[in-house]
């Protein structure tokens, strides 16, 4: 369903810098879909579907590592609840 990620490698200065992207187009689309045609029915939701390069950023941003990330239930609030990401979400509601 999703694009694979792509990764460069710059060096400037010394340094290495790594580049990482992904077309996410295909991913929203289907989102989009899956918000139209699904009827969400009991507890059971699904919030959005999520691209890895969002989430690596994510990461890197708030210096924390995936297992932190998926194991922290406020972080993935905080990513689903971003409107930046609103093109992810299949349900709309605050989670």
């Amino acid at each position: 369903m999703t694009s694979p990620t792509t990764t460069k490698f710059h060096f400037i200065d010394g340094l290495m810098v790594v580049e990482r992207g992904q077309d996410c187009t295909v991913l929203a689309d289907h989102c989009k879909a899956l918000h139209n045609e699904t009827e969400q029915r009991g507890d059971v939701r699904l919030a959005a579907r999520l691209p890895e390069v969002v989430v690596e950023r994510y990461c890197n941003d708030n210096g924390i590592t995936f297992g932190e990330f998926v194991g922290n239930p406020a972080h993935i609030r905080r990513v689903c609840n971003d409107p930046a990401l609103a093109a992810f979400r299949v349900w709309p509601g605050r989670i």
